[in-house]
């Protein structure tokens, strides 16, 4: 039972991936017949323009990037995306810099900042295509003056062990960047620019995602402080950030730029794909397979060994009851859960729900689930997620392993790694946040 289980989880988790792929979407989602250049509610002469590039950053980017090279072949002029280690792509025109992630680094500050000049460099009659997805935000580390990268690369590792939400973290980043928050779009302006973006934020807002390097930004310095001092952080940071963040209370630093400025008139921002269409295609495949489905929700957050327990329950009214839909059932879920370290263990918000999860539904028979993120990555692990089932606990214990410590510890990576139930699927070149898929048979 344990393994059709498992591979039935991995084949609707698959089928969710399979349908948010970055170079598809921008095929979707684009089309270029002649001299036209034809987007959902815009149509652009493309010869109306003395250059076309692309730029961009994010986990996704390159295939993006491969994609607009295909369809726009001698039109392109040039251009640059920053990935992840290990995303990359064959591009000709395009340059190519791999950067560290979830924790900027040294090649991350160097791409942002030839990412920037390039930027600067574009002209009033120049069409600039920006694709952006998940990752971004990492990818472009480009500190204010006075702030170093090893600075901001301390305030990120405190703020992701926090138990921050996303969008926390990312008002912080825009404040603490040349880039972000609307300075991308500011460098690019007088130019036309267009960006695609690949969602990977709860309710799929544009000024989170990739921290918004092309978009307004409606967050401000005071709410930066208030969230610092939320997650007891703020006398924890560095000084020069502690400063920098002071200063901008007082005006002495720029705000980032706001939705009256006049760059946006010439920005037009476009979701092509998020965690909604991922969820969609995961319960077709699981409706295929024979189990009645419920795409339960896509705004999954919160802390991941609570989330845990809520999806506990709906397994277990699915199982004594058969409410709210009968056996076999499938229950789809999507978000970005967080997690507080408190442990020195290895792990990512996927594991560490899998392994509260299989706590949660240890002995009830039939019960099996999967947490995975879209982008084949969990935290700093190789792993994309974990599986369990109600034997997992007993699994443990059998071989002398105690699920309960390692999850005080925050080692869920080191735990399913002994089970074999670690789901490794590389690089998935997409990013559309995490997948739970939950099994009642």
């Amino acid at each position: 039972m344990k393994k059709s289980l498992k591979k039935d989880c991995l084949a609707i988790f698959k089928a969710g991936v399979k349908a948010v792929d970055p170079y598809q979407a921008v095929y979707n989602f684009l089309r270029v017949e002649g001299d036209f250049l034809h987007l959902p509610n815009h149509t652009f002469k493309i010869s109306a323009f003395k250059n076309i590039y692309v730029i961009g950053a994010g986990k996704a980017s390159a295939y993006m990037a491969l994609a607009l090279e295909e369809m726009l072949r001698d039109k392109l002029n040039g251009g640059l995306v920053i990935v992840k280690y290990g995303h990359g792509a064959d591009l000709k025109k395009i340059k190519v810099i791999e950067a560290g992630h979830p924790i900027p680094d040294e090649n991350g500050l160097r791409g942002a900042q030839a990412l920037i000049e390039l930027a600067t460099a574009f002209g009033k009659a120049d069409l600039v295509f920006c694709v952006l997805s998940g990752g971004g935000s990492a990818l472009i580390p480009l500190p204010p003056t006075g702030i170093s990268l090893s600075e901001k690369q301390e305030v990120t590792k405190l703020l992701l062990g926090c138990g921050a939400a996303i969008n926390e973290v990312n008002k912080i980043r825009k404040h603490l960047s040349r880039i972000k928050g609307g300075n991308l779009a500011k460098a690019v302006y007088p130019a036309t620019l267009i960006c695609l973006i690949i969602s990977d934020v709860i309710g799929n807002n544009l000024e989170a995602i990739a921290s918004g390097p092309t978009v307004a930004d409606h967050s401000n310095f005071f709410e930066c402080k208030k969230i610092l001092e939320q997650y007891h952080l703020f006398d924890r940071i560095p000084p020069a950030v502690q400063d920098y963040i002071l200063r901008g209370l007082r005006g002495e630093a720029p705000e980032t730029p706001k939705s009256e400025d006049i760059i946006f008139k010439k920005t037009i921002n476009l979701i092509i794909v998020s965690n909604s269409q991922c969820l969609e295609a995961a319960e077709q495949k699981a409706k295929t397979m024979g189990y009645n489905t419920l795409l339960l929700s896509s705004f999954i957050n919160g802390e991941a060994k609570e989330v845990a327990k809520t999806q506990a329950a709906v397994l277990k009214e699915i199982i004594t009851f058969n409410r709210p839909i009968s056996r076999p059932a499938c229950i789809i879920s999507g978000g970005e859960p967080t997690v507080t370290l408190r442990g020195m263990g290895k792990g990512g918000r996927n594991q560490e729900l899998a392994l509260a999860l299989g706590i949660e539904i240890a002995g009830w028979k039939g019960a099996a689930a999967l947490s995975a993120g879209s982008d084949g990555t969990d935290g700093p692990t190789e792993a994309a997620g974990a599986y369990v089932d109600w034997r997992t606990v007993e699994r443990a214990q059998e071989s002398g392993l105690d699920p309960y410590q390692y999850l005080d510890h925050n080692d869920s990576f080191h735990f399913f790694e002994q089970l074999q139930d670690l789901i490794i699927t590389g690089p998935t070149k997409t990013n559309v946040m995490d997948i739970i898929v939950l099994l009642a048979t």
